[in-house]
């Protein structure tokens, strides 16, 4: 999954004018000056106007009118207008009063850089090239937040633990950002919002079709699967390793070994309520059977 390609694609176009930009335009009024020299019979006397500044409610103002037309929601918590581009199109940091912060280029239509993508995306630049060059990044000390808009997030998505880890992986087909939260003692998942809400794939089942989960540790879903089995018949397993191994309409299966007994496979409903236990010794035909128990070979019977 790669990032957005339009923010990666306007943000090397900032990089680019805002580095051109400021030598032009100091060659432009070196220019200036050496004609006005040139042509006056009297040198210049006192100082050379400089452009006013904007205020504080005016930056204010044009980022809440950039964001208001591309239906961005942040209530903003602070504004700062960083510069321009070769362009004359302005460029602005916000802080909003929840969630992440955003870089603001203005245009037709604006645009809004999500400052934890800005992050993120210059991280994976750098690991591949210590020297690349990343382009703009938010500064303002409110930006300094990403593991409370993680954290925030994982809780959106209906994800009740303790967060000991958090990242951006990239986008979807249809251009969501999708973040894996990894919670601590338990299992992770990914997480990414659409138009509907947030929807969310376990690292149990991302792990069962060969994906990564850098947050979420075996012993960690062990003890999750554990958790699970209480009140159950199963209750008394002792869980080992585990795996989710599928679904079907009747509900999920996972299996799991338990220390000094048989291994099982357990079917759970979508309230995450167990239905059956096989026991691994009779599972054969249970989704291909137990896995990570070694189990003997059935008896031949005699002639």
């Amino acid at each position: 999954m790669a990032l957005n390609s339009r923010i990666l694609a306007v943000l090397a176009a900032v990089a680019l004018t805002a580095t051109t930009a400021a030598p032009a335009f100091a060659q432009r009024t070196q220019n200036q000056q050496s004609e006005a020299t040139e042509s006056s019979p009297r040198p210049l006397r006192g100082r050379q106007r400089t452009p006013r500044q904007p205020s504080e409610a005016e930056v204010r103002a044009d980022v809440q009118g950039h964001l208001t037309a591309i239906g961005n929601s942040c209530q903003i918590a602070e504004a700062k207008l960083l510069g321009q581009t070769a362009e004359k199109t302005s460029l602005y940091e916000v802080a909003c009063a929840t969630g992440p912060g955003y870089l603001v280029l203005g245009g037709t239509p604006p645009t809004a850089m999500d400052c934890l993508v800005l992050a993120s995306t210059a991280e994976k630049a750098r690991a591949r090239d210590p020297e690349a060059q990343v382009g703009p990044q938010c500064t303002l000390p409110a930006n300094d937040n990403a593991q409370a808009v993680f954290a925030a997030y994982a809780r959106e998505a209906g994800m009740d633990c303790q967060i000991d880890g958090a990242t951006i992986i990239g986008a979807a087909s249809d251009g969501a950002v999708v973040y894996e939260i990894g919670c601590a003692g338990s299992d992770g998942a990914r997480i990414q919002k659409s138009a509907s809400g947030w929807t969310r794939s376990s690292c149990f089942e991302l792990i069962s079709i060969n994906a990564t989960c850098s947050f979420t540790q075996p012993a960690e879903q062990a003890a999750t699967l554990k958790s699970w089995l209480a009140g159950s018949d199963a209750a008394n397993c002792d869980v080992q390793q585990a795996r989710f191994m599928g679904q079907n309409a009747n509900g999920k299966f996972y299996e799991a070994t338990c220390a000094g007994a048989d291994g099982v496979i357990v079917r759970f409903n979508a309230e995450q309520a167990v239905q059956q236990i096989y026991p691994c010794a009779t599972a054969q035909q249970i989704g291909g059977g137990c896995k990570l128990t070694t189990t003997p070979p059935a008896a031949t019977p005699q002639a």
